[in-house]
């Protein structure tokens, strides 16, 4: 009985917390988010140097919908190298 105790203890310790209401269905943080206005410098300040900057471009096409098959894009595809063919004998 005190294993089988464990054993419980332990899978639900290393289960996670993931649910579906967290999974793909649910859109990002990060798409609430707002454009906000180029920074504006007062007079007899510089204005930072931006030439290293990076822009990011505005999205021109709605996101693909994803079917129920398929994983979350925060899970990475399954990568396997592919194989490398036997060295053929030289004669």
């Amino acid at each position: 009985m005190r294993h089988w105790l464990i054993g419980l203890l332990a899978a639900a310790a290393l289960a996670g917390c993931k649910t579906p209401e967290s999974g793909c269905g649910a859109p990002p943080e990060y798409t609430n988010s707002d454009s906000i206005p180029p920074l504006k410098v007062p007079s007899g300040m510089d204005a930072p140097n931006t030439r290293g900057a990076m822009r990011v471009p505005e999205l021109d096409t709605p996101e693909r919908p994803r079917s129920p098959d398929e994983p979350c894009l925060d899970v990475p595809p399954k990568y396997v190298p592919p194989a490398k063919p036997a060295p053929q004998p030289q004669a």
